[in-house]
């Protein structure tokens, strides 16, 4: 492996102090929907947005972000930019200006709207952006250096959201958000994020109106014994032992790599009609990597395997929730194969299982059988654990517009990851991610984000690399050794 040599990171962190809301918001104690309220989803996921410095500082097509850029002592500092805003979209989310707390009697969660304050930290950076390249395929312990966990758990609660601010020398910076997955997923995280950077901006209020209504998805528990997808006893076991010992992996896999295993798939189909059909690439990706999960972890093909897709069911549901609506609306669409049949027979197969099993979750009737299971979830306290690779959770973050342009009032959004502070580690969970914008060549193409065994990762990337022998180039790129990019 090449070594790479550069100045340590030093950061300068002030110390942390709490962002109010900038107005007098309710005083209320608010509830949860029965998704929210999975013990699986209590945790605080954590993400890094990557801002380039103005190239031009006369003029970069958002005047409103200026004029509050310069009334801040004449200069445009990113941290007070963005504290500014905070406060201000604090205001239309004021809930997670309070505190979380799970109820010791019904064991359901519950937020208390105090308008305490958001957590927020200021740091400065003693190296340029670009020579970190804007956190592309930087190692997890550079990464937690830019996001920040507050340990507030008290009697009284936890904070839902936190915040870091990180400024280079060269007028870039980076933007730390911790948010707890309880009160929104990858859709609400976003949409958060987009009204920030809109207030930021110097728009008045946010475009898209938060709705909080989690009324909306609590369904009654099912009665009976649990239903999991599959039977625990029944899955695939593996040589590898459960193991902290974990890398987080990213691959770049290009958009003419995807291509070809589209068509690859629909070749394999031949004339058989029932496999004929368009396929995704969440169908011909995730079949692939389920594969080589499989054949990485050295399963027995005799054992079960799982598949779940994480599904989003905003628009699924009758009536369709809110556009405005940031708490968790998804359920997992699972398939159960053999080992034998995940590894032995036709990928085209795999990707076809995977399309059926996606209609079938789209179902309303499926939908809301998902989520009463998770109300005897909770009532269990049951927890998901690793089962040494047999499983495997994949999301989706490529249509949530992460790396869309949010204007700070700083056109150079460059990169997004999220970091493996708390919410990574999960060996059974794989992440699509969209390509980061500094190279426009990479359009189209997917990163995609694990967490393995370190005994495990070497196959896997074998496996990941004879994906780009499909056309005889190098189409998959691994980041730097650790590979990380999570």
């Amino acid at each position: 492996m090449e070594t790479h040599h550069r100045a340590p990171l030093l950061l300068d962190k002030k110390d942390v102090v709490l962002v109010k809301p900038a107005k007098p918001t309710p005083s209320k104690t608010l509830s949860f929907s029965t998704i929210d309220d999975d013990p699986n989803l209590e945790f605080v996921c954590h993400s890094v947005y990557v801002y380039k410095a103005n190239s031009v500082s006369s003029d970069n097509g958002s005047p409103a972000g200026h004029d509050l850029a310069s009334n801040l002592n004449g200069q445009a500092d990113p941290a007070r930019v963005i504290k500014d805003a905070i406060s201000k979209v604090l205001v239309h989310y004021y809930p997670l200006a309070g505190k979380l707390k799970r109820d010791s009697s019904d064991g359901k969660l519950y937020i208390n709207c105090n308008g305490e304050g958001v957590p927020f930290l200021e740091a400065t950076a003693n190296c340029k952006l670009a020579s970190l390249k804007y956190l592309d395929g930087i190692d997890v312990e550079t990464a937690e250096e830019f996001v920040f966990d507050f340990p507030s758990k008290s009697d009284f609660g936890y904070h839902p959201l936190m915040f870091q601010v990180t400024k280079f020398p060269c007028g870039g910076f980076t933007i730390g958000m911790g948010l707890s997955h309880s009160v929104c997923d990858g859709f609400g995280a976003s949409q958060l994020f987009r009204a920030l950077a809109e207030l930021a901006s110097g728009k008045s209020e946010p475009l898209v109106k938060p709705v909080w209504e989690r009324e909306r998805l609590v369904a009654k528990s099912t009665q009976g014994p649990l239903q999991s997808p599959v039977d625990k006893n029944s899955l695939a076991s593996s040589p590898y032992l459960i193991t902290n010992d974990i890398l987080h992996g990213c691959f770049f896999v290009k958009a003419e790599t995807i291509k070809r295993l589209k068509m690859s798939l629909l070749k394999e189909c031949g004339d058989h009609e029932e496999m004929k059909g368009s396929f995704t690439t969440i169908e011909v990706l995730g079949a692939y990597i389920w594969r080589s999960r499989f054949r990485a972890f050295k399963l027995n093909p005799d054992g079960n395997t799982l598949f779940c897709l994480a599904m989003g069911t905003r628009h699924l549901l009758n009536p369709p929730l809110p556009s405005g609506y940031y708490g968790n609306a998804f359920v997992g669409s699972n398939l159960v194969m053999t080992g034998k049949d995940l590894n032995e027979g036709p990928l085209s197969r795999v990707a076809k299982l995977i399309k059926e099993s996606k209609k079938h979750a789209s179902n309303a009737h499926y939908i809301w059988s998902q989520i009463s299971m998770l109300d005897k979830v909770r009532e269990l306290n049951f927890k998901i654990d690793s089962d040494n690779g047999a499983s495997m959770v994949l999301t989706d973050w490529r249509q949530l517009g992460l790396l869309e342009e949010l204007d700070f009032g700083w056109k150079g959004l460059a990169n997004m990851i999220p970091v493996p502070l708390k919410m990574f580690g999960f060996v059974y969970l794989c992440i699509f991610l969209p390509p980061c914008n500094l190279d426009p060549s990479t359009k189209g193409g997917v990163r995609v984000l694990v967490s393995l065994p370190r005994a495990v990762m070497p196959k896997f990337k074998e496996e990941m690399h004879a994906l780009s022998q499909l056309g005889g180039d190098d189409d998959i790129v691994p980041m730097l050794e650790p590979a990380i990019l999570i």
